[in-house]
This record gives C-alpha cells, structure tokens and sequence, in this order.
C-alpha cells in the first residue's frame, strides 16, 4: 500500500508591526476570518498583543500557523529562516507592504501559500506576486490538488515543472480535477491525467486520483495488521481502484484502538472515521450482507459496508461488497463525486504536552505543533497562559492545583468524543507530571476509577518537554554530568518513610540528587532532613545549586554548599540540585560553575602511567 504522511495545518495568523499598516491588516483579518496579532506598544491592539515580532513569528510558524505579515518581508524572512527544511511540510507565509498594494508568498506556493495569496489579493483588489512555474503558466499550483483529489506517488513532478519552466503548456487526459480550467496543447511535453484507476508511474506525466472511494473495515481483536493489508492490496486490484482514490477509512467506533484498522488508514495515508453501532445500523437496507451474528456481537447487522457507505455519503454506492478473510472484513463504496470531508467522528488525540520552564525557545516545535493541532486545552491555568499566542482564541478548561485526577480524566473523557485534547504540562509531561496518571487512569478497571471505554480508546501521543532539573543543569554547568536521581520531597502521595529511605539510598550511592517540591507552607522539615542525611555521606562543601523560577524573568539561581543549605531560602518553585561526593565548582571569568566528573582526569592519568 502507499504510504504517504498528512501533515495538518493550522489556521494562519495576521500579524501587524506598524500603525501604518494597522488598517490593511485589520481588512485582511476580516477577509480570512484570522486573528490579527499586534505590536505591543506600538499598535493599535488586536486580537493578541506580542512583545517580539521575530520570537512571535517563529513560535507561530513552529506550531504550523500560516502567517500574513504586514510588515517587511526581511523581517518574516530572519524570524522563520532557522526552521526552513522542507517545503512540503512547512506553512505559508506571505508578507504585505503596510500599503497593501502587493502580496508576496515568500516560501513559495506550497501548502496552499498561493491559494491563501489570491485571497487576500482578491479582498484587497491588488495583485499577489507569485512565482511557483505552475501558477503562472497554468494558473494552478499542480503540486496541490483541489480538495477532494490526490497526486499520484511517483508522479513525473520535477518533469513537469522543467517543461513549465521551459513555457510549454500541458494537454489534459480525460477530466482535469473540476475546478481547473486548464489550457490543452497536442504536443505537450508532459501530460496531466485524471483517473481513479491505478496507474504506472511516468516521468513525463502527472496523474490525479478523485477521492470518491471509502475503504470499509472490520476485524476481530488483534487481527494481524499484516494480514489487514494484504487483503486491501488484493481487494484495490480487483476492484481497480487506486489507492490514492480512498477519501477514509471507516469503521465502527468500537474499533478506534484496533492496531490493524490504524495501521491501514496510516499506510494508506487517509482519515479514519468512526460511526456508532446504532448510526451503522440505520443503513441495513443500504448493505449487501446484513448479518444477525454481527448484530449480536456489534450492535449493527453490518460493519464494513455499513461504514463505506456512511463515511461516503448519503447518494454512495457498494461497488465491493463484503470480502472476508478469517479475522477481517472489507468494502467499498463509491460516492458520485469526490469527498474532500468524509463523514464521520475522527479517533480523539490526547496529546501530553511539556512545554518546559515556558520559554517559547525551550519549548520543542513537536510540543507547539501539538497545542496549534489541538481542538481544545486542558491544564492548571498557569501553564497554559505560558503558552502564550499559540493558545490564543481556543477553548480552555482551567483546572486548580489539587485537581489533577479530574483534569486528566476530564482530557481523556473530552478525547472519547473524538476532540483533539492538548493536555498541559510544565517540564514533561512524564516526570512528576500528568503523562503517568493518564496512563495509570486508562489502566484501571472502570469500576474502580478508571475511565470510559470510549476513553479507553483514545490516542494519546507524548511531546517531550524541558524538565526542571535539566534547566536548573543548563544554567549552572553541568551537575548531571554522572549518574544522578530526582526525588520529590512531597508526602501528599507517597508516605513519608518512602521518602526518607529513597534518600538514604541515594545518600549512600553518592548519587547527584534532583529536589522537586522541596518545601510546600506546611511542609518545612523533609528538606532539612535530607541535608543532614547526605552530610552522613558527602563533605560539607558539597555544592548545592537553588533554582528558582527556571527561564522566567523572576529567574534566581543561587550556589550554597551542603552545610550551608538553609530551608528558609528555598520555596515551592524552587528545584534544589546536591552534588555528589565528586562534584566540583570551576571558577571561571562568567562565575562559578557546579560540574560532576564522569572520570576522564583517571583514565588520562592512567594512560600516562602505562
């Protein structure tokens, strides 16, 4: 099967960095129905306020945002350069004179930066300067298709476009994809062919599927994904229909987890959709092979053909009825014209999103990527206000300190409706965070707190995030650089003598030590504790690094040996790091440094000796 990757884009964003170009960019906000971002203090304000223009503009082109700058192209071009790596996948970004008098994709016409160009040419009655070869002699970006169509894999592209650039037109074979109105020329170096039937690549010639089909499935749990796909691969050929003329795959949603029906929509480069039994059982009269068994295993009389029909549409047709093998099942349906939405729910996403100390340059483009994907936010309001404008105009759902059990099981609840759900986190997600409660919340059984088999079936995806003990590391040399452990002192969750023997421990291994939730208003003695338990083992000058409000302006870091560790000057936002036995402060031109040999100075020495 082809396997392609569908990268999502989210909404653009219309920036403006001048008063003068205030009005042009509010009537273009107006025209694409886009949030306008505005220069604080120096800008009439928008919808969101920003302090840097270059930050904001890479924050906003990392998390997949389109962006319409009115402003000077150099600026746009100096914010996003760093990130520039594949045309295919990045978002459009256009530039606009505060006049408005002309608009410049500046990345090329790909991901539909021409289309979005014409738009606001359109709205602003000026020209949009484009330059991609295929746009100007055809007046079509080939290299995306209107909705509903797809390119073939392997189409002859890069031909293509060294005959467009050579002025020659092309001829098209059978119907173009409908909203073209293409110029034809008999002795065309390169061909443009529309068919939904397979076809065998050729460099001179491009080839679109219409997206008519929807691919049912059906199979039992744990069906091999192996075997799911070589019954598609038989079923495509016998039915001559290619696979980049599949809009979706569909099934029922009792099946949203099931490896071998995800494993299919991903080769096959599709959505999948979902239905509930009740809405397949509604087309029985529809389906070629209602099944009494099915219906009491399932809850409809049909799966496969029940799902391609209604992913497909209302006037759809079965052109394969149902093919079994002894653990899947499949169909296909065909619609009249092609499907650019197929209906249906999506699979929820519950994506665990550590966005770090919540600098924007500490958080990872996957972790921005995630948020501008996400339908809605979930998380203890501070965290998500640090997210800043990638978080601007979505649906949040603030949850307290303490409610943390009810904010991840809200998140995955939320996901079982099929919503794309970004869950909050400071640091990572995984380490003290909510990355382990989810999993732990999915694990359990539903009658002692777990959470709804819709839930249960959720994606749940996982951004990496900058931890604390790791920023603290950054900012003060380098503490971790041999084996080391993170403890937190909190006994809200773990009893009290866990937390004193997981101390020893460490004290009598000599282990670099990570301090999270060293003190709380009624908590002030554990860390005083745990001072005097290392002291039993490492020498009093051990240095000690206090870090608080890591990558914040209220940044404060503070360097104290072991001994002189005092409770008093640590808070609840402070991570405190303990060197080991072996650890050592460099005293450099820029200030001391905390670093923890891994024994490179021994194996010199012992070199040397030999």
């Amino acid at each position: 099967m082809t396997q392609t990757v569908t990268l999502p884009m989210a909404p653009p964003v219309v920036l403006c960095l001048s008063p003068h170009g205030r009005e042009t960019a509010a009537a273009v906000a107006a025209a694409l129905k886009a949030p306008l971002h505005t220069r604080a203090d120096r800008v009439e304000p928008g919808d969101v306020v920003f302090a840097n223009a270059l930050t904001h503009a890479r924050d906003l082109f990392a998390a997949g945002h389109g962006i319409v700058g009115v402003c000077a192209a150099g600026i746009l071009i100096r914010a996003v350069a760093p990130l520039l790596s594949d045309k295919r996948i990045e978002p459009p970004v256009i530039a606009i004179p505060d006049t408005g008098s002309t608009i410049i994709p500046l990345l090329g016409g790909h991901r539909g930066a021409n289309r979005l160009a014409r738009t606001i040419a359109q709205s602003l009655g000026v020209e949009a300067a484009v330059t991609t070869a295929g746009d100007l002699a055809l007046g079509a970006a080939l290299d995306e298709p209107p909705a509903g169509y797809r390119l073939a894999k392997d189409a002859g592209s890069e031909a293509l476009a060294r005959a467009l650039r050579g002025g020659v037109n092309s001829i098209v074979d059978g119907d173009a994809p409908a909203p073209w109105d293409l110029p034809e020329n008999p002795n065309a170096a390169v061909t443009l062919l529309t068919t939904e039937r397979p076809t065998v690549p050729a460099a001179d010639r491009l080839v679109y599927h219409p997206q008519r089909h929807v691919l049912g499935l059906g199979c039992a749990r744990g069906a091999d994904p192996d075997a799911m796909a070589q019954m598609i691969d038989s079923v495509l050929q016998q039915a001559n229909v290619a696979p980049e003329a599949l809009a979706a795959v569909a099934t029922v949603a009792l099946k949203a987890d099931e490896p071998a029906i995800l494993a299919a929509a991903g080769h096959l480069g599709v959505p999948l959709r979902l239905f509930t039994p009740e809405e397949l059982d509604a087309l029985t009269a529809r389906v070629a092979n209602p099944s009494e068994v099915v219906f009491a295993e399932v809850g409809t009389h049909s799966v496969a053909e029940a799902a391609a029909l209604a992913a497909a549409g209302s006037d759809a047709v079965l052109v394969v009825p149902k093919v079994k093998s002894p653990t899947t099942t499949c169909a296909i349906a065909r619609a009249p014209t092609p499907i650019a939405d197929p209906a249906g729910r999506p699979r929820g996403v519950l994506s665990l999103v550590g966005i770090g100390p919540g600098r924007s340059d500490w958080r990872t483009p996957e972790a921005s990527r995630f948020v501008a994907e996400a339908d809605e936010l979930v998380g203890y309001g501070l965290y998500i206000d640090l997210l800043g404008p990638i978080a601007a105009g979505k649906p949040r759902h603030d949850f307290p300190l303490g409610g943390e059990e009810d904010r991840c099981r809200f998140a995955l609840e939320e996901a079982g409706r099929g919503r794309n759900v970004a869950l909050i986190c400071s640091g990572d997600s995984g380490i003290y965070a909510m990355g382990a409660l989810v999993y732990e919340l999915l694990d359990r059984a539903r009658d002692t707190g777990g959470v709804s088999d819709a839930a249960r079936r959720v994606a749940v995806r996982t951004a990496p995030g900058v931890s604390a003990l790791q920023a603290a590391a950054a900012r003060s040399g380098a503490p971790l650089g041999h084996d080391f452990c993170a403890i937190s002192l909190s006994d809200l969750l773990t009893p009290r003598d866990d937390i004193v023997r997981r101390i020893r421990a460490a004290a009598e291994g000599d282990f670099v030590v990570a301090f999270y939730n060293p003190v709380s208003k009624r908590r002030r003695t554990l860390l005083a504790e745990a001072r005097d338990m290392l002291l039993l083992h490492r020498p009093a000058d051990t240095p000690v690094l206090l870090a608080a409000s890591l990558g914040r302006p209220e940044e404060r870091l503070r360097l104290r040996t072991l001994a002189d560790l005092d409770v008093d000057e640590v808070d609840m936002l402070t991570t405190v790091i303990v060197g080991s036995a072996q650890s050592r402060v460099a005293e450099l031109g820029e200030g001391p440094k905390i670093y923890t040999p891994r024994g490179y100075a021994r194996k010199i020495d012992g070199d040397l000796a030999s």
